[in-house]
């Protein structure tokens, strides 16, 4: 995403009138580097069992393994770059990866949140709709490349104008929008709103109508014996998708209300403490690629075990959300 003017790539005041202390330079790294130890680990954990094992090969698990991609891929490219970044304000890493360190995070975000966007909308047919066709393998890998198609695409400004500067004692990389103050802020008010609000708007209801059906009355073309430990299978998976989204949600809300006030407010981006404020926003926004392993975790910690175990135990299948799956650590 796009970075403050504290040293970042909408820089527009090339001086550095910002900086920390060690002690303080110290902490930050600290934080930042276990964000992308714990990310980078959890997640690439996701994408094996997933890879590894074929019986999790099922269409939510899809789409799962494209949420821990995008995550482990934004966690390990741009989580210490920016906060390197945003401490020093000198870009050292040159003119290629300028171009990348603007262009992926958006990318990244997009195909996240969309993914979740997928998963609810596959919760809500699954539960609501029973007995309608799923998406297919092929099916879900055609939307997995659209998302990120667009994703390329709604990113690609950023690539496109971003540059470095060159100056005597140091070197910025920043985005250079036709219309500076304009542009810059007008692209965050659109990338709001199609990666963070609209999204959220969707799932919000659609995890409403989900969650009114689970909890509130019975669920469409349930009458086997089993019924109440199917009900408690897909309570318990919506439950854990909710608490992804809401994560997601609380994390990056700060980092958007940040441009949003700064954008309006610009004698904000001169005052002293901003950066500090900046990387803990940035921290937060940062750490949402490093909680769903962890909830995945506490959730189905039983599941994970089997998700190890099972290539070894021979074969394992149980019934959930309204139909035969193979074994998932997701539940789902």
């Amino acid at each position: 995403m796009e970075a403050t003017n504290n040293g970042s790539n909408t820089t527009r005041n090339f001086t550095n009138q910002f900086v920390q202390p060690p002690w303080r330079i110290a902490l930050w790294s600290v934080a930042y580097s276990s964000v992308l130890a714990v990310a980078v680990f959890g997640n690439l954990i996701v994408i094996w069992i997933i890879l590894a094992h074929k019986r999790m090969r099922t269409v939510t698990n899809y789409f799962l393994l494209n949420l821990a991609f995008s995550d482990a891929s934004m966690a390990a490219f741009n989580t210490l770059i920016n906060f390197i970044y945003a401490a020093h304000g000198e870009w050292y890493f040159g003119e290629a990866y300028c171009k990348c360190h603007n262009f992926f995070p958006v990318t990244a975000v997009f195909a996240s949140i969309y993914s979740m966007t997928a998963i609810a909308y596959d919760r809500y047919m699954a539960i609501i709709h029973p007995l309608k066709p799923r998406l297919s393998a092929t099916a879900t890998k055609v939307v997995i490349v659209s998302i990120w198609a667009l994703a390329v695409a709604l990113a690609f400004p950023l690539c496109f104008y971003s540059t470095l500067r060159r100056m005597p004692r140091r070197t910025i990389c920043y985005v250079a929008w036709p219309r500076p103050a304009n542009d810059s802020f007008m692209y965050h008010i659109i990338v709001m709103v199609l990666v963070y609000l609209l999204p959220l708007v969707v799932m919000g209801i659609t995890y409403t109508i989900v969650g009114v059906t689970l909890w509130g009355g019975e669920i469409p073309g349930d009458s086997s014996d089993n019924y109440h430990g199917q009900l408690r299978a897909k309570r318990k998976v919506v439950k854990m998708m909710i608490i992804v989204v809401v994560t997601f949600a609380l994390c990056w809300l700060p980092y958007h209300v940040y441009f949003i006030v700064t954008g309006l407010i610009k004698y904000l981006n001169r005052w002293k403490s901003i950066q500090q404020v900046y990387l803990s926003v940035l921290w937060l926004a940062m750490s949402s690629t490093m909680y769903n392993p962890i909830i995945y975790c506490c959730l189905n910690s039983s599941l994970w075990v089997i998700g190890i175990l099972a290539p070894l135990s021979g074969c394992c299948r149980h019934t959930v959300l309204a139909e035969t799956v193979p074994c998932s650590i997701f539940g789902v």
